[in-house]
């Protein structure tokens, strides 16, 4: 964590995580399986198996029905880095 590099992947990485886990709890919370999402969404158990798992990189369409076929709504903003360029 002492270089500035490690450091700002470390977080990105965690950012990331944390929407993954929002994801994993939120099906449990709104009792379905896995495959009862994936038929919502017209794909795979194994595709949500793998969206669950953080392999690949699902598309944000794909994010959005994922959060619908559980009953949220996909919010994304951005928002400005500190030190960035203006």
């Amino acid at each position: 964590m002492a270089r500035p590099e490690v450091k700002a992947e470390y977080e990105r990485l965690g950012r990331e995580f944390a929407l993954l886990d929002e994801f994993l709890k939120a099906r449990p919370v709104a009792g379905i399986t896995q495959a009862e999402v994936a038929k919502r969404i017209g794909t795979t158990q194994a595709a949500i198996a793998r969206l669950e798992s953080g392999r690949g990189k699902p598309s944000l369409a794909t994010l959005r029905k994922y959060a619908r076929a559980l009953g949220y709504r996909l919010e994304l903003r951005s928002v400005r880095e500190t030190g960035k360029l203006r």
